[in-house]
């Protein structure tokens, strides 16, 4: 069995999740950890709990999922694992900032790029299995980890409790997104819980039933 720790963290209140289970063993996602009191609870969290962190994947490269990366190579010697497409944005994520005007700077180094991520990979921590789904149209390279012996999904920004991610940045598109929506995310399970990179999780069946940009 899984345990998920949810972060709610940095100016745009992004969800960072720490997925461990009984070997404790963990992979992080969308460490978007900003300010200094962010990092270290994150890293209070797996320290006092005996966590060994083996995975820090990222289900798209918008600096908002990546402020908090630093901290997690520094401490624990882990790349950053993203998909190809979106590989490039987590290397600036300074220049993002300045892009996006939100009011905040990033002076750190971001730490080099790890193993890129593709549809239908098998990512192993402890004795469990996450499944990458490649779900375009939030960003170019928008993944989905799946457990399916858990029936959770991790959805970066491709999905929110009743919305969906904006497609109005670089590399978005509504289409991409909405093929993403119906014939990815709408065909899991129906009682998978889905976790969001904003927000509240919720249950896909929920989604299919009253998310409007799903039916």
């Amino acid at each position: 069995m899984i345990s998920i720790k949810t972060f709610t963290v940095n100016p745009l209140q992004e969800n960072c999740y720490v997925v461990s289970d009984e070997t404790l063993e963990c992979a992080i996602i969308d460490c978007g950890a900003y300010y200094d009191t962010e990092r270290s609870a994150i890293v209070n969290y797996l320290k006092d709990n005996a966590l060994k962190p083996v995975r820090l994947l990222c289900t798209h490269g918008h600096f908002d999922h990546a402020f908090g990366n630093d901290t997690i190579y520094a401490e624990y010697g882990l790349k950053p694992e993203i998909h190809a497409a979106d590989a490039h944005f987590i290397a600036d994520l300074s220049r993002q900032c300045d892009e996006m005007d939100i009011g905040i700077g990033y002076s750190r180094q971001s730490p080099p790029v790890g193993t890129l991520l593709a549809d239908g990979d098998v990512i192993t921590f402890g004795t469990h299995r996450l499944q990458v789904i490649h779900t375009p149209g939030h960003s170019l390279g928008g993944l989905c980890f799946y457990c399916a012996e858990e029936k959770v999904v991790f959805t970066g920004d491709t999905l929110f409790r009743m919305s969906v991610g904006r497609t109005d940045l670089p590399g978005g598109s509504w289409q991409e997104l909405a093929q993403s929506l119906a014939a990815t995310l709408a065909a899991l399970p129906h009682d998978t819980m889905a976790y969001p990179g904003h927000g509240p999780r919720t249950l896909i069946a929920d989604e299919v039933r009253m998310n409007p940009y799903l039916r």
